[in-house]
């Protein structure tokens, strides 16, 4: 990428000595580290066909960040650099918007789980994140990504593309659909969820892959990052999205469905790690869903794969010709995985 003067005017950045690497791991925005002599950025171009109002994300994460300041002021927390401007969220335009971040030294980040340690470290710092945050006013966070855990509407979409979708692909299909709406209980569920008060609605990440964790040296978990999702929300969702990609030592890509399978020792890493952190904040009903999460985001994306693939691959795209077909069936098989080791979770748990 090249610097545009306006940017690095911007951020008062020189060219002297600067050097830009981009960083590939990210789906949705672009990511490049800046070093400048002694001193090393992370950029960001935040993906503003999907984030609609980027000004969202920096306004919640500043209002987190204060509070954070302010209640616990020994926490680590990274914030975005201002620009000149006082701004936190940078927008050039027909360029896009942008945002600069400290480079954390001595600290990596990991993309996939392959030690029970890694999901114990990253299960804590997220629920560390969450139970830090518990008296934070969530009401006033604003919505950067709207319905994107809201299972009702990925299944009321998944009802339309059976109605509009591909023939073709809605004959081949016809296995998946079966298995979704025979689960269709997790939906039930989800909306009771919803109107059950025992529910909190907290400061949740909703995007808790294991690369949104940066790890010290010593693989240490040091804090969350990619607070882009950061919204109101249920503990289901942050737990949810972690059995789904810390659980199976594989992730949706993987086309050898033989190789998934739901590790026991990674589910209780999850639980050790989360309920060290929120043991005291969870209560009797939210911790009978603990497993239930896990279905919940594994059930969501399996619909929202097979939702895309009859809709002819319009959300995700394709690199190639049933990829969304692919993952569709990758979920389902690792929901029914999830399914034959539920007793045996549930005996995890109640120890």
């Amino acid at each position: 990428m090249e610097l545009t003067d306006e940017l690095l005017s911007a951020y008062n950045l020189g060219t002297s000595d600067l050097q830009v690497v981009p960083i590939r791991n990210g789906l949705i925005n672009a990511t490049w580290r800046i070093d400048i002599s002694h001193n090393s950025y992370i950029l960001q171009k935040v993906n503003h066909q999907i984030f609609k109002i980027p000004e969202n994300i920096a306004f919640n994460v500043r209002m987190v960040a204060d509070y954070l300041q302010k209640h616990h002021p020994d926490y680590f927390f990274i914030s975005p650099i201002q620009t000149h401007s006082n701004e936190e969220m940078l927008h050039i335009a027909d360029k896009g918007y942008f945002r600069l971040i400290p480079f954390v030294k001595n600290s990596h980040t990991i993309n996939t789980v392959e030690m029970p340690q890694q999901a114990f470290e990253a299960a804590k710092k997220f629920g560390e994140f969450t139970r830090l945050l518990s008296g934070f006013p969530v009401e006033k966070l604003k919505i950067t990504l709207p319905d994107f855990h809201n299972l009702t509407l990925r299944y009321q979409q998944f009802s339309e593309a059976l109605e509009n979708g591909d023939h073709l692909r809605l004959q081949e299909s016809k296995e998946y659909i079966r298995f979704i709406k025979e689960h269709k209980n997790i939906v039930t569920i989800y909306e009771n969820i919803l109107r059950n008060h025992s529910f909190k609605l907290r400061v949740t990440h909703h995007d808790t892959k294991i690369s949104n964790v940066l790890f010290d040296s010593k693989n240490t978990g040091l804090c969350v990052i990619d607070l882009d999702t950061l919204m109101p929300g249920y503990f289901i969702s942050d737990v949810g999205d972690m059995m789904r990609t810390y659980l199976s030592p594989v992730n949706e890509e993987e086309k050898d469905f033989s190789k998934i399978e739901i590790r026991e020792a990674y589910f209780k890493s999850i639980w050790d790690g989360y309920m060290a952190e929120m043991g005291n904040e969870l209560n009797a009903e939210e911790r009978n869903h603990f497993i239930y999460a896990g279905k919940f985001m594994i059930y969501m994306q399996a619909i929202r794969f097979l939702t895309d693939h009859l809709n002819n691959d319009t959300y995700y795209g394709a690199k190639y010709e049933g990829q969304n077909f692919v993952r569709a069936g990758n979920q389902i098989v690792l929901f029914k995985k999830l399914l034959e080791k539920e007793g045996l979770l549930k005996k995890m748990v109640e120890k």
